[in-house]
C-alpha cells in the first residue's frame, strides 16, 4: 500500500506550506505558499541569505531611501523567494501582501500591482502567482478588483463562513480556511480535546466546501494551518491542502488507508441556505463570531510583527 501522502495526492492537490526549498524538492508538491513568518524564518538561515543579500545589492544604489527603500527591498526578497520556489514546483506560489494593509483597499491594490510587476519583469507570468491577502472586508474588495485584472488571489486568515461567502461573491480564485487555529481557539475556550470529524476546524472547512459546491462557486478551497495529520486526512478530497514539511514527513512515513471525505456530488445535495452578502452583513456576522473575530485580528498582528522583524533584518544589512 502507498504511504498516506501518496494516497492523499490521489484525492487532493498537496501544497507545501514553507519557505524551505529542500522540503519542496523532497515532497514534490504542486504549489507552495509563503507568508511573512515563513519568509522571516528562511531569511535568517545561511542557505537563503543570498536571496536577501541580492535584493539589498540590487536596490541599495536606487534613489529610494529610508522606509521606502526597505519596503522595496522586502518586495524584491518576496519575489526572489517566489522565483526560486517556481523553479521547484510546477504550479503556483502564493506571495503575501503586507499585513499592515489589511484594512486598506487602495494600499493592498498598489502593493499587489508592484509584486506582480516584479514577477513579470523577471519573466514569471501572473498565472503562476497568487497574491495572498487577509480576508478582511477591505482585503476582499481589493482582491475582487485584482481578479478583474487577471491577477489571481489567495484569501488567507479565513476563519468563518461569512468571510468565505464574501470571497465567493467577489470572484476570488482561492481561499485558505484555517483549521489548526480554529482548533486552538476551541480547545482553549472549552478545555476539550477534539479529534476526527468532531474537530471544529475540520468542520469549518467542510461547511465552506459544501456551501461553495451547493451554489456552484468555482472558488478553490485550500485547507490550511494544520496541527496534526488527522485534521489533514479528515479533509481528503478538498481542492487543495497546504501542509508544513513536518506533517508532510509524517504522512510520507505512515501507512494505512486514505478515504475521500469531501466530494462535490455530496456537497451539492446538502440543502444549505444561501447567505445574501453585503458589507453590513459581513461586518455583523463576523462580529457575532467571537472565534473568527479574535483569530483574524491575532493573525494580522502576528504577520505584522514578523514583517517588522524582516524590516529590521533588512535595515541592519543596509547599515
Amino acid at each position: 500500500m502507498a504511504n498516506l501522502l501518496d494516497q492523499l495526492k490521489q484525492h487532493t492537490v498537496v501544497v507545501a506550506d514553507t519557505g524551505d526549498f529542500e522540503s519542496m524538492r523532497a515532497y514534490r508538491p504542486q504549489d507552495a505558499t509563503t507568508n511573512p513568518s515563513l519568509i522571516l524564518k528562511a531569511a535568517q538561515q545561511e542557505a537563503y541569505a543570498p536571496l536577501v543579500d541580492q535584493a539589498v545589492v540590487d536596490l541599495k544604489s536606487s534613489p529610494l531611501s529610508g522606509d521606502a527603500l526597505v519596503s522595496a527591498i522586502i518586495d524584491r526578497v518576496l519575489v526572489n523567494f517566489g522565483k526560486e520556489i517556481l523553479g521547484i514546483v510546477p504550479g503556483r506560489v502564493s506571495t503575501e501582501v503586507d499585513a499592515r494593509l489589511s484594512f486598506d483597499t487602495g494600499g493592498t491594490l498598489a502593493k499587489a500591482h508592484e509584486i506582480i510587476r516584479l514577477y513579470e519583469a523577471d519573466g514569471i507570468p501572473r498565472e503562476r502567482v497568487l497574491i495572498k491577502i487577509a480576508s478582511t472586508w477591505e482585503g476582499i474588495r481589493a482582491a475582487a478588483a485584482l481578479e478583474k485584472e487577471g491577477i489571481h488571489c489567495n484569501l488567507t486568515l479565513l476563519f468563518s463562513l461569512v468571510q468565505a461567502v464574501a470571497c465567493a461573491e467577489g470572484g476570488i480564485t482561492l481561499i485558505s480556511p484555517f483549521v489548526g487555529r480554529i482548533y486552538d481557539w476551541f480547545k482553549k475556550s472549552t478545555g476539550n480535546e477534539y479529534t476526527g470529524a468532531d474537530d471544529p476546524g475540520v468542520q469549518s472547512v467542510r461547511r465552506i466546501y459544501t456551501y461553495y459546491r451547493q451554489f456552484g462557486y468555482p472558488v478553490e478551497v485550500m485547507g490550511a494551518s494544520f496541527r496534526n495529520t488527522s485534521q489533514i486526512l479528515e479533509l481528503a478530497g478538498c481542492d487543495l491542502l497546504t501542509i508544513s514539511p513536518e506533517l508532510l514527513g509524517e504522512l510520507q512515513a505512515s501507512d494505512g488507508p486514505v478515504t475521500r471525505q469531501l466530494s462535490a456530488g455530496e456537497a451539492k445535495a446538502s440543502g444549505v441556505q444561501k447567505i445574501p452578502m453585503d458589507e453590513k452583513t459581513f461586518r455583523w456576522m463576523l462580529n457575532e463570531d467571537a472565534m473568527g473575530t479574535e483569530k483574524l485580528a491575532e493573525g494580522i498582528r502576528k504577520f505584522t510583527e514578523d514583517i517588522i522583524k524582516l524590516e529590521g533584518l533588512i535595515a541592519r544589512k543596509l547599515s
